[in-house]
């Protein structure tokens, strides 16, 4: 009787070890199935949606400033200029000429010759020569001061061929004061700043290496 029950315990052990070792291995085999089956719908979801992003759009040229803000007269002559001069920037351009103007202006009351042919044209070079000539020759002096800049404006803008010109009114407050030989004052006063207003018109050779523009003509603005 004992021996029955011994032999009876060992074939239902080895019965549950074989049907442990089918069913064991079947379900690893199914998770693998599944987790495969998941990865790969995943990879395919990722990809159908990777697809459906819209492409990106291309890079529109770098304007610091809407030209629609101007005139069209003006936003026609600047996208020209930028067609022609695809390193032109707005921004950079005004706060050139807004230093151009500084340097322009303390170059000519001080009568630096040399300075201002670097800067100008020959026509405007050629005034601005003239007028320290005959300031000299009366033996008048200029003792003036750029108190500040109020305001730089796009005046006009036009290419001209491969030449770009840009013409742009600044509003200033400047004290001026004009001395004799001796020394004394003949006109004006430090302590009294008055706005002026030009236009100035700076041109640049859109073929030309050279970045730098140059001072092409001064008005009363």
């Amino acid at each position: 009787m004992i021996w029955e029950i011994v032999i009876l315990a060992m074939i239902a052990a080895f019965l549950g070890m074989r049907l442990y070792s089918v069913l064991g291995n079947k379900a690893e085999h199914e998770e693998e199935m599944i987790a495969t089956r998941l990865e790969r719908a995943q990879q395919e979801a990722d990809a159908e949606a990777q697809q459906q992003q819209p492409a990106p759009a291309a890079e529109a040229p770098r304007q610091d400033r809407p030209l629609a803000t101007f005139s069209p007269a003006i936003e026609s002559g600047l996208r020209d200029i930028s067609a022609a001069d695809r390193q032109f920037q707005l921004l950079p351009f005004m706060e050139g000429a807004k230093g151009a103007y500084e340097v322009v202006l303390d170059a000519f009351w001080r009568g630096d010759k040399e300075e201002l042919q670097q800067l100008c044209d020959d026509d405007v070079y050629s005034s601005f020569v003239a007028a320290i000539d005959d300031r000299e020759a009366n033996g008048l002096t200029l003792d003036n001061r750029l108190i500040r800049i109020e305001d730089t404006t796009i005046h006009s803008a036009v290419l001209d061929g491969k030449t770009a010109r840009i013409a742009v009114r600044f509003v200033a407050d400047i004290a001026s004061v004009t001395r004799d030989k001796d020394g004394n004052v003949i006109a004006g006063s430090l302590d009294d700043a008055i706005e002026s207003r030009d236009v100035w018109t700076f041109m640049r050779d859109t073929r030309s290496d050279d970045p730098n523009w140059l001072l092409d003509e001064t008005d009363a603005g």
